[in-house]
């Protein structure tokens, strides 16, 4: 297991112990970007359910056409590193604003079922999680989801991926090194093929599969709200040479039109040449983002900076929604 590897037992929030929780949910948030959940409420049987539908899904529906794209890009033979591509097979499910679920093709009506309530939980889990950020803020409770919640509510959705086996990981990675664009991510990932990895003091981490845990990180978003305190780390997926890894990663983010900024109680002693962060909309970012996703994100935050000034953003109503 990775060294002291911030492990976060949900049951003790009910506990005496809250006290040494919530100090352990707050040094992860400031010193690792990541943490583990375990014994959270979302149910055993429910998770069970999850994985061994999309398992099957992927065994029936998405693994040849994952071995035709490795063939006709002739992977198995590649000679020196790809830096273009991923080895992964994934589809994508929106839950909020709206659902895609009944329009992805191949679904089984039990996998849909399964994923539609599997949404429901992991939404109440991060909105439960958000509070607790706030708390440990100092901000006010229900902060982070009105400032996520823009005029239409937030954008959710969930990255199914399979990471099968791969001939040749030393050439090509799982899923290439970079923070997340959005606010919370909750990952359902595979506790017996590992893959996944931080980098903490410029050393990369392994984050230990375990059974039934859900594993937290910060994408930018909370990194711009809570000035710097909080960080999105990078992190990767190692391809492995044996097994399928199967990762379920949910993003709950801002609305398109949320604005983002940081939060006024926490730059409010700040004279106006230390508040480093920029203001900006959402989805400006996302449109920057998806051609950078590989890269640093602080040239990111340095671009939403250069609008910012030079449009003198007056975006005060959209916040106020």
């Amino acid at each position: 297991m990775a060294e002291n590897f911030p492990i976060v037992d949900m049951s003790k929030l009910n506990t005496e112990e809250r006290g040494s929780a919530m100090e352990m949910i707050k040094d992860a948030c400031e010193n690792w970007g990541f943490f583990e959940l375990i014994n959270h409420p979302i149910s055993i049987e429910l998770m069970d359910k999850v994985e061994k539908l999309t398992k099957e899904h992927y065994k029936k529906c998405m693994e040849l056409r994952f071995k035709e794209m490795v063939t006709s890009k002739g992977l198995e033979s590649a000679q020196s590193e790809i830096n273009d591509l991923d080895w992964e097979s994934t589809f994508f499910l929106r839950h909020l604003p709206t659902s895609n679920i009944s329009e992805i093709p191949d679904l089984e009506q039990e996998y849909r079922e399964a994923m539609k309530e599997f949404a429901m939980e992991l939404e109440k889990l991060a909105e439960l999680l958000l509070d607790l950020l706030c708390e440990n803020l100092g901000l006010e409770k229900g902060y982070l989801k009105k400032v996520f919640h823009g005029s239409k509510g937030p954008n959710f959705g969930t990255k199914v991926s399979n990471y099968p086996p791969c001939p040749k990981p030393e050439l090509i990675k799982g899923l290439r090194a970079h923070t997340d664009a959005g606010g919370l991510i909750l990952l359902f990932q595979d506790d017996k093929v590992s893959g996944l990895q931080l980098l903490k003091d410029d050393k990369w981490i392994d984050v230990p599969p375990m059974r039934h845990s859900i594993v937290i990180n910060l994408g930018d978003q909370l990194e711009v709200i809570t000035n710097g305190k909080y960080k999105s780390v990078m992190h990767r997926v190692i391809a492995q040479t044996d097994g399928t890894r199967m990762s379920l990663a949910s993003f709950y983010n801002p609305g398109n039109d949320a604005l983002i900024s940081p939060a006024p109680a926490l730059v409010k002693d700040l004279d106006e040449t230390s508040q480093v962060y920029p203001k900006f909309v959402f989805d400006d970012y996302m449109k920057l983002y998806v051609g950078l996703k590989f890269q640093a994100k602080e040239p990111r935050f340095e671009a939403m900076k250069a609008m910012e000034s030079s449009s003198n953003v007056s975006l005060g109503p959209i916040a106020t929604v």
